[in-house]
């Protein structure tokens, strides 16, 4: 795959999102993200005017979680919860699916909430991610999600929080990249520690990679000799 270190670093969302990340930790992760250019840094939506601060005057993007880590809130909540982060400066947003609803094939639900979160983006003129945490899915589920998305056209679906029982594979990057129509891409997310994993999910068709292993990916493809 021709690609260079610039590509892979802007395709990082540089990604701290534990419970006890303190103003140190997200002083860290902002400075690491403009030393090595990454797209953007992942925080829940506290520390996002703290984050937006920190990089004021980088290319660096502050994003939020939005119904983070679980999905299991109301609609409403949700929407407030992004239009909260928008207030405070983010300039996207990555939210959790109702993956209960998504279990009851209540594909309805799934599109009402996907086109209210995507409305708050749209309005706010940034970009909205929608996680499906592919890991409680089955393949039917996956391909009904990401038609839904086909339709509403938020900016990327994406694999996973990093929380649930397994992160990205290629196999769900290929499926949801399939289904979900020209105008969405995909994010891959969970479980990407290596170049390897990384390239994997670009070559599946992953356009941005959630990821608190951005450095060693980096300095594994300069160590391989990628300028």
């Amino acid at each position: 795959m021709d690609i260079t270190v610039k590509q892979v670093a802007e395709m990082v969302d540089h990604t701290n999102l534990h419970a006890d990340a303190t103003t140190a930790d997200f002083q860290k992760l902002c400075d690491e993200a403009k030393h090595y250019g990454f797209k953007s840094v992942a925080i829940n939506t506290y520390p996002v005017s703290i984050c937006r601060k920190m990089l004021e005057g980088s290319e660096v993007l502050t994003g939020a979680a939005v119904g983070f880590p679980l999905g299991q809130m109301t609609i409403a909540t949700k929407v407030a919860e992004a239009q909260n982060a928008v207030n405070d400066g983010a300039q996207e947003f990555d939210y959790v699916l109702n993956v209960g609803k998504l279990k009851e094939h209540d594909y309805a639900y799934i599109e009402d909430e996907m086109t209210q979160l995507t409305a708050v983006a749209r309005k706010a003129g940034i970009c909205c991610k929608v996680i499906f945490e592919t890991c409680y899915l089955t393949q039917e589920e996956i391909i009904e999600a990401a038609k839904i998305a086909s339709r509403v056209k938020p900016d990327f679906v994406k694999t996973s929080t990093g929380f649930g029982t397994a992160g990205a594979t290629v196999e769900n990057v290929r499926l949801m990249k399939e289904n979900c129509g020209p105008d969405v891409q995909v994010k891959a997310a969970g479980g990407i520690r290596t170049w390897e994993a990384a390239k994997a999910m670009i070559e599946a068709g992953a356009t941005r990679l959630g990821t608190s292993s951005g450095i060693k990916i980096i300095e594994e493809m300069k160590a391989a000799g990628i300028q």
